[in-house]
């Protein structure tokens, strides 16, 4: 019945050879399971017990969700062809994913980056120096970096704040630094060199237009590539760096909310997991007792 049911899945319903080989997996998982009791005779409690089994054994949440879809889709198709008065599998759902922990670069690592780059292209060097020390200075969204108009530097420069505007178009003030209002003036001072007439954007590219998402991506992505850095660094990585450098040094939560435009406190609290795993390094490294042989 399974390998008609597969057929008819490649056939009929135009299903890949590598779904196809899935399914037959999870198929296979469900007989081996199931035992000498027959597939048709399963009930919710056989499907429960056999997918806290394949928890135990190591089948992670998403994995389980794809065998369970598998499972479900094949009693589906067994009673409609009467083998079968209802579906053993309605009603269950995999264990949740863990959901990962946002990925910030260490203190060290962050300032190397944000070294002048000796080997960028000196026309945007200026450029891209300023985008930078505002995203680790700001912790702002791409898109709202991207989406700042020239207006917004004068306001940088003088007061150390800057407007921003972010999802659901709420609009929020920020703190920027020293070291990102020097970047930001040296760029003010050159920008017109580069901007299109009547270009209201702040940042801009060789053609004097809004820099794009994607080139900012590219370019910070470039710089890490070129100073070594040991994995792909995002703009969303300096703004988690922002936020778990903050926290770490002031232990205020709520401040670091409003500064990120989370609407709930509770987006706000994965920073203080990436705290803890710090401290749980270092203890690991540190402790005499805590040592893993």
């Amino acid at each position: 019945m399974i390998e008609v049911w597969l057929a008819e899945l490649a056939d009929q319903r135009r299903q890949s050879p590598h779904t196809i080989s899935n399914y037959r997996r999870d198929l296979t998982k469900l007989t081996a399971l199931a035992g000498e009791t027959p597939l048709t005779a399963l009930r919710v409690h056989h499907v429960r017990r056999f997918v806290a089994q394949l928890h135990a054994g190591g089948l992670a949440p998403r994995s389980l969700a794809r065998v369970l879809s598998a499972w479900r889709g094949y009693f589906r198709w067994l009673g409609l062809r009467g083998e079968m008065t209802a579906n053993p599998c309605e009603g269950i759902r995999p264990p949740k994913a863990p959901k990962p922990l946002p990925k910030a670069l260490p203190v060290d690592e962050t300032m190397r980056l944000l070294e002048q780059d000796e080997g960028a292209d000196e026309r945007l060097a200026v450029r891209d120096q300023a985008i930078f020390e505002l995203f680790y200075s700001s912790g702002l969204r791409l898109a709202e970096l991207a989406a700042l108009n020239v207006d917004a530097v004068e306001m940088a420069v003088a007061e150390g704040e800057i407007r921003v505007v972010g999802k659901r178009s709420k609009p929020r003030i920020v703190p920027v630094g020293s070291a990102a209002r020097h970047a930001l003036a040296e760029w003010r001072d050159r920008r017109d060199t580069l901007a299109a007439p009547g270009e209201g954007a702040l940042f801009v590219s060789l053609r004097g237009t809004r820099l794009s998402h994607r080139a900012i991506e590219m370019r910070l992505a470039q710089r890490a590539l070129r100073l070594g850095l040991p994995m792909h660094v995002h703009p969303h990585m300096l703004r988690h760096s922002f936020a778990s450098h903050v926290l770490q040094s002031s232990g205020d939560l709520r401040a670091v909310q409003e500064m990120l435009g989370h609407a709930s406190i509770a987006s706000t609290q994965i920073y203080t997991h990436l705290d803890f795993q710090r401290l749980a390094q270092v203890y690991d490294a540190a402790h005499p007792r805590a040592r893993r042989k």
